[in-house]
Parts: structure tokens; sequence; C-alpha cells
């Protein structure tokens, strides 16, 4: 699990088929073989590594959901070692499991941050909402507006700095994972009979009658 909040860019090294070699430097400390790294927002597991890069293997469904299949020698991702227990979970709840990705439409610059507008495969659209959380490419980012088939956050400038997304240009592809507890509830409702209601919510632990 992990909470969209980039430790580091890493620097491809080596890309095949079915695996990445990864340069890095804060995210090595600590590491070992069997660790899961999120790259770009991908949960994926090391390898093997050395003083200054590690290895991840790239399965094909990896490959057919997100935007890792399309990296070369010299581009650089986002990288996130999973949450330890007790730490601060500045972001949100990433799982590392990328539902799908979008494209940048645009991104235009406003006062000190930067509006990007992603487009959406239209069964993401329905997990979120106005002021929710999204992780793209692996970064927690709040949702400042949406339409039908696409949807705004603001880049402030550290996250324009310390991340890829500061190199995003119109027509880039992005890993996108919607908010878990949206696909949650959407799985309650289509279990319940005959519809969702305040007990059953509080049954699964999502609501509580307390005052």
């Amino acid at each position: 699990m992990f909470t969209g909040i980039i430790e580091e860019i890493g620097t491809v090294k080596e890309a095949s088929p079915n695996r990445l070699r990864i340069e890095a430097r804060k995210v090595l400390e600590g590491m070992n073989t069997g660790d899961s790294i999120a790259i770009n927002g991908a949960c994926l597991t090391v390898t093997s590594l050395n003083e200054s890069a590690f290895i991840v293997d790239v399965m094909p469904e990896t490959l057919h959901r997100t935007n890792i299949g399309g990296l070369h020698y010299g581009d650089q991702v986002n990288l996130e070692r999973a949450l330890v227990a007790g730490g601060r979970l500045g972001g949100h709840l990433v799982l590392g499991h990328i539902d799908d990705t979008g494209e940048v439409m645009t991104v235009i610059p406003e006062e000190a941050a930067h509006i990007m507008r992603i487009s959406t495969p239209s069964g993401l659209m329905r997990y979120t909402a106005i002021k929710g959380s999204i992780a793209v490419d692996g970064v927690s980012l709040t949702i400042a507006d949406l339409d039908d088939s696409s949807f705004t956050i603001s880049l402030i400038s550290y996250t324009m700095k310390h991340t890829t997304l500061g190199n995003r240009r119109p027509g880039d592809r992005v890993n996108l994972e919607t908010d878990i507890i949206a696909k949650y509830i959407e799985r309650l409702r289509e279990q319940s009979s005959p519809g969702l209601t305040l007990k059953s919510l509080e049954e699964y632990g999502f609501a509580t009658n307390e005052a």
C-alpha cells in the first residue's frame, strides 16, 4: 500500500519487454529483494538491486493497463516505497493497482499553479468526484473539476518540480488509480437487496450511528 507522496524521481537505465532497471538513490535505503515499489503508481516487486539501481519484472497485465510498456532508456519515473506501518499518510490510500491510462489534454498555467486536464475512460469517471482523490502516475491529487469524460487537477510548483508531472505535455499517457473506497461502495450496492442503506453501510464499517 502507498500514499501517493512521491519520494524520488528515478531514471530508466534498461527497458526490455518484461524488465526494468531503474537508477535511484533515496528509495534504495533499506530496500531488499521482494519489496514492493510503485513506479509511476504501478506496484511492482524488486527482484534485484545494487548500490545505484534496482530491477523489477513487468507482467503482461501491467503492460496492458499502464504506461510502463512505453518507457525507454533515459525516461524519468515517479518512485514511492510501500507505506510503513505507523508512518504518516500524507496523501490517500493508494494500492498501486492501476485501473487504466488517461491522456493529458491541456496544461494551462494559472498563477502559481498549472491546471492539467486529463481525458479518462468512461468506465472510471463514475469513481471520481469533485474534491475527491485520484492517483495520476502515482501522485496523490485532488480533483478540481470534471465532466463526463475528463477531470482537472491543480499542480503546485512543488509537485511540478518533484514529480514527472512537470514534464507531461498534451498527448502523454498517464496511469490512473481511482479511490478504492468508491469501488467498494459500488460493490456493496450491487450486492445489496433492495439497495444500499445506512444500516448496511454501518455493518460494513462505512458509516456510524454515533452522534
